[in-house]
């Protein structure tokens, strides 16, 4: 038996010109939650309609418990989806809802009742069976979409931006449920998203997807904290970034002259040469604020306070430098007293952050309009 319940072996669907998917190779462990992360038009819905049967690939072979699933027809793979819209059936109750897949199986009614009374108790909604779809909430009516799902036992559970209908506090409670019931039942979930906090709260692992393609497959830590490609950096997460190229390398570290003219002293993933383009990126929580300069510092820049936002559990600081530069520094609010963090607009201060908390990474091949916490002048 396999280990894998799915995989994509060089993976492409094209529509026209157009490569949605393009040349995927991927293995889905037995019991995984596997996250497929990106923005519109990566790939990522694509991908989870060419596991379901709803689309076929124009290259490449998929397998859904070692067996290629290449001409099945969605029906007849043991896969089901849930939608981001429930896609109740609005004329019946909970039961029959949940039921509806086990009586076209023809099942025992005294096994469909067994299993869709575990179901319901599952999705913590054991008295609501006689409920029409319009009498619960969202939040219920996502509950009731996966049990319906859960109930015929897939080898692998699609969820295509399940909470996306969702309010913000519903769909924190729910991520929270829905990593409940996955460790609970132990299937396997593909889940489509383009929000970077589901990604990182719920899955086992992430593929991150660009143009059609992985950038990085890795576990929520690795991608945050070790991103392979800038466009991996950028898009989880807030980060600075600033381009420099390499001065000389280290025993364990690289250094880097930004276009300001600053030395920053960081760590990369691969080896790059000398005088090579390169991005230097470190996270905003990662930055530490002083009134004085610390000794040592590995990374240490003169600034000051640009602008305050106060959030409640933290307080972002943008910090000008002399250069032109700012940087977004992200400060937790531990106490009423903010200690050495500066609160002031215009305070002179000091930015400082560590070595290993520094990524350079090989710089992009063009320069594309980008979202930065911070622009190099």
């Amino acid at each position: 038996m396999s280990e894998f319940d799915l995989e994509f072996r060089n993976v492409s669907k094209t529509f026209g010109d157009v490569s949605a998917v393009d040349d995927v190779t991927l293995q889905v462990r037995r019991g995984e939650f596997l996250s497929l992360l990106g923005p519109s038009g990566c790939g990522k819905t694509t991908s989870l309609r060419l596991v379901a049967g709803f689309e076929q690939p124009t290259r490449g072979q998929i397998f859904l418990n070692a067996q290629p699933v290449g001409g099945v027809p969605p029906y007849r793979r043991n896969v089901n989806t849930v939608f981001q819209h429930y896609a109740l059936f609005p004329h019946m109750n909970v039961v029959d809802n949940v039921a509806f897949g086990l009586r076209m199986k023809r099942l025992a009614p005294s096994q469909i009742t067994q299993r869709v009374n575990r179901m319901l108790a599952l999705v913590e909604l054991p008295d609501v069976g006689n409920r029409f779809p319009h009498q619960l909430s969202g939040g219920q009516q996502q509950r009731i979409a996966l049990a319906r799902a859960l109930v015929n036992e897939p080898t692998v559970l699609l969820l295509d931006e399940p909470l996306g209908a969702l309010d913000l506090k519903v769909r924190r409670r729910m991520q929270q449920e829905l990593k409940r019931i996955h460790q609970e039942v132990g299937v396997t979930f593909v889940y489509v998203t383009h929000d970077q906090e589901e990604a990182l709260t719920m899955s086992d692992r992430i593929a991150v997807m660009n143009s059609g393609r992985i950038e990085q497959l890795d576990t929520p830590s690795a991608i945050y904290e070790r991103p392979s490609t800038s466009f991996v950096a950028d898009f989880i997460g807030m980060m600075n970034v600033m381009r420099g190229v390499v001065e000389r390398h280290e025993e364990k570290s690289v250094i880097v002259r930004t276009r300001d003219g600053i030395l920053l002293r960081g760590v990369t993933t691969q080896w790059i040469s000398q005088g090579k383009e390169v991005e230097v990126a470190v996270r905003p929580e990662k930055i530490h604020l002083s009134q004085h300069a610390p000794t040592p510092a590995e990374n240490c820049l003169e600034g000051h306070v640009a602008q305050v936002v106060y959030q409640g559990a933290s307080t972002e600081y943008y910090v000008a430098l002399a250069s032109g530069s700012r940087l977004r520094v992200v400060a937790q609010n531990i106490s009423a007293d903010a200690g050495e963090v500066p609160a002031d607009r215009g305070a002179p201060v000091f930015v400082h952050w560590a070595t290993n908390a520094t990524l350079v990474m090989v710089a992009a091949a063009a320069e594309m309009p980008r979202n930065h916490a911070c622009a190099s002048g």
